[in-house]
């Protein structure tokens, strides 16, 4: 539909104006399924709803294109595929409706519903009862085994009743009746009701049955009394028949007690189960807790068929869930010889389910692939991947290492080096690929001085990229030493650290963060003047914004501590927000910024000055306040101090806003906001 237009002689028909405007709704948001149904809606009541055989072939042609796309992107919809069996039915026949059921059953089947209609719609076609059987059978491999199987095993009986085959009815109930269902009782009473006129060999295997048959034998008759003599009476064949079904009602009713058993404690769990379909809205926690519990007793039970019909009718309603797809395939992994079935499972998950948002599951599918000897296919995940997903890390980390197990630490040097020289990896990226880079030649060819090298000589590229100096300090301090070689390490160590503080770009919290850990190694491998390098850093890193002498130095435009607290003497303690007279002119909003350094900036106020802002300003200037009564000094500082290279960013706002005593008229000067007016960050011009 996306390149087919519903138009005739250059003009859009009437009719199918709406079909157009949903159609244009999904190709803007293909996930959006209120859109999709919208589209189907409006696909149906072309020429008034009845679309049959008659029917134009443009509003033929636009439904069956809408049905298509809606059940390639969900194929999970059993009721679609049914509606468009039905569609089908009435445009072209028999066959066309069979052809789609056969799609749908493909797509979805473990579906009760769509198996027993399409067992249904057979029966009422074909006058073949040996097809119509042959179907049924692989609706019950298909879905039998489901608890709530019993609208399927109904449609089966009520075929072969209508045929008068008791026999072949007699065994369909002989396998009902081993199965933990929600309905098991009523099918065990018709199937004791009808054991009482088979024929004996119909009611158990051979063997059991002999078994029965040699046990009566073995018993001595029963003595009758005659006068003052007791006469042994041989049974005759009718007394044997009787005591041999009395032994397999018996036999029949121990089965019953099983399933009995076996349908309590599986309803612990049906019970729980809220939504047995498929839909787009997510689950609730305790809905997925439930299935892992669920699958968590299957597989305690040892039931090959049953953890597997369990685990597909989960993936029918947790389809979305990447958990329940790795489970999958780890518990089938773990079977003998189920190599295929495994590859099948992946397969479905990455090209059906599995978003390329979130790669983990077709990654660990390249690694499976690998596993098998199919080098070409792993490679080509990967490729695949980042043509969808470009610079992604962890995939391309993962393809590096990939190459360098087929190929060598060259190959996967080349992996590193095509993609930090590719144009659709940002710096982020970049920064964390160099630092991969450094550590393959550290751990794999062991040359830790070409890592070093590699550190040094891209370090100016990447002074935003945590990823690349968190590892850069971690390397330097796993590098093994002596008492000789720790004072060369240290000056290594100390030079990194000096260069995250003074030159990276990186958020206070972050540098912070890695001063506490090289202020560890201080303590546990420092020499003698440790002790005070240590309080010095604590002092720094740790101590309020006014003794943070690195800190005032860096957030200075020329680099001096003194013109930062010139700064704050000016401001009564707040460095303020900057104001850029051209930027004011042009309508931009000298507030947005300081609310963006809070990490509290909402886009949904960007479009207005003080007067739109409302309470959502007056929220984040409350929480701007010290508790002393001052606004966040050292927060607001160090937060400056990750954006010092974008000053002039000033997102837009209208200036001349006057509501509230909150606006042109706030000035440097200003004694203090109006009352009722937000506690904002004061304005330094």
């Amino acid at each position: 539909m996306a390149d087919y237009t519903p138009f005739a002689g250059g003009e859009e028909k009437p009719e199918f104006a709406e079909v157009t405007e949903c159609n244009t709704a999904v190709l803007k948001s293909p996930d959006d399924f209120d859109s999709w149904e919208k589209l189907v809606r409006a696909a149906e009541s072309l020429e008034g709803g009845g679309l049959n055989r008659n029917s134009s072939p443009q509003a033929i042609a636009t439904v069956r294109d809408v049905y298509d796309r809606l059940l390639a992107k969900f194929p999970l919809l059993f009721g679609y595929w049914k509606k468009y069996a039905d569609l089908e039915f009435s445009i072209a026949g028999t066959e066309a409706a069979e052809m789609v059921y056969e799609r749908g059953v493909a797509s979805i089947s473990n579906s009760v519903d769509l198996w027993t209609n399409y067992c249904g719609f057979k029966v009422e076609t074909s006058h073949d009862p040996d097809i119509i059987r042959e179907l049924f059978e692989r609706g019950a491999n298909c879905v039998g085994l489901d608890f709530l199987a019993h609208p399927f095993w109904d449609k089966y009986i009520e075929f072969e009743e209508r045929l008068e085959a008791y026999d072949k009815i007699f065994a369909i109930l002989d396998r009902v009746v081993h199965i933990p269902m929600h309905q098991y009782a009523r099918y065990f009473e018709r199937f004791r009701q009808l054991a009482q006129t088979r024929p004996l060999e119909e009611l158990l295997p051979p063997d059991t049955l002999a078994q029965f048959r040699q046990e009566v034998m073995a018993q001595p008759p029963e003595a009758v009394q005659a006068g003052a003599q007791q006469i042994k009476m041989e049974r005759g064949e009718l007394e044997i028949e009787r005591e041999v079904r009395v032994r397999i009602d018996n036999f029949h009713l121990e089965i019953f007690s099983r399933t009995q058993t076996e349908t309590t404690k599986r309803w612990t769990y049906e019970s729980e189960i809220k939504r047995p379909y498929f839909h787009v809205n997510e689950l609730d926690e305790p809905q997925l807790v439930n299935w892992r519990k669920y699958l968590d007793f299957e597989e305690v039970e040892g039931d090959f068929s049953r953890i597997q019909f369990l685990y597909e009718r989960c993936l029918v309603t947790c389809a979305f869930y990447d958990e329940f797809w790795l489970r999958y395939v780890r518990w089938m992994y773990a079977q003998d010889g189920k190599e295929e079935e495994v590859r099948n499972i992946y397969q479905r998950a990455c090209m059906c389910y599995a978003p390329i948002s979130r790669p983990a599951i077709r990654l660990q599918y390249a690694v499976f692939e690998e596993s098998q000897g199919r080098v070409d296919v792993a490679r080509a995940i990967y490729e695949a991947i980042l043509l969808l997903l470009p610079g992604h890390i962890e995939t391309i980390i993962s393809w590096a290492n990939f190459e360098r197990r087929q190929g060598g630490l060259d190959a996967a040097i080349d992996v590193y080096r095509r993609q930090i020289e590719s144009t659709e990896c940002d710096i982020y990226a970049k920064g964390a690929l160099t630092a991969e880079w450094a550590r393959l030649l550290w751990k794999v060819k062991g040359k830790p001085e070409e890592a070093r090298q590699v550190f040094q000589k891209n370090q100016h590229w990447y002074l935003d990229s945590r990823y690349f100096w968190i590892n850069y300090l971690q390397f330097e301090m796993d590098q093994p030493t002596s008492a000789e070689t720790e004072p060369t390490q240290y000056a290594r160590i100390h030079q990194v650290m000096d260069d995250i503080r003074k030159k990276s770009h990186l958020p206070p919290a972050i540098v912070k963060d890695l001063a506490h850990f090289y202020m560890v190694y201080l303590l546990e491998r420092g020499g003698k003047d440790a002790s005070k390098e240590y309080l010095l850093m604590d002092r720094e890193v740790n101590g309020p914004f006014s003794v943070q002498t690195t800190n005032k130095i860096k957030l200075a435009e020329d680099g001096k501590e003194s013109t930062t607290d010139r700064r704050l003497m000016m401001e009564n303690g707040h460095p303020g927000v900057e104001i850029d007279e051209a930027a004011i002119r042009r309508g931009e909003n000298p507030y947005t910024k300081y609310y963006q350094q809070q990490g509290e900036y909402n886009p949904a106020i960007t479009g207005g000055g003080p007067a739109t802002m409302g309470a959502d300003v007056w929220a984040v200037g409350q929480e701007a306040i010290a508790t002393d009564g001052t606004p966040g000094l050292s927060q607001v500082l160090q937060e400056e101090l990750a954006d010092k290279n974008a000053k002039n960013a000033i997102a837009s706002a209208s200036t001349n806003t006057n509501q509230n005593g909150y606006g042109n008229e706030i000035q440097a000067n200003s004694k203090g906001p109006p009352v009722g007016a937000p506690t904002g960050p004061r304005v330094r011009r």
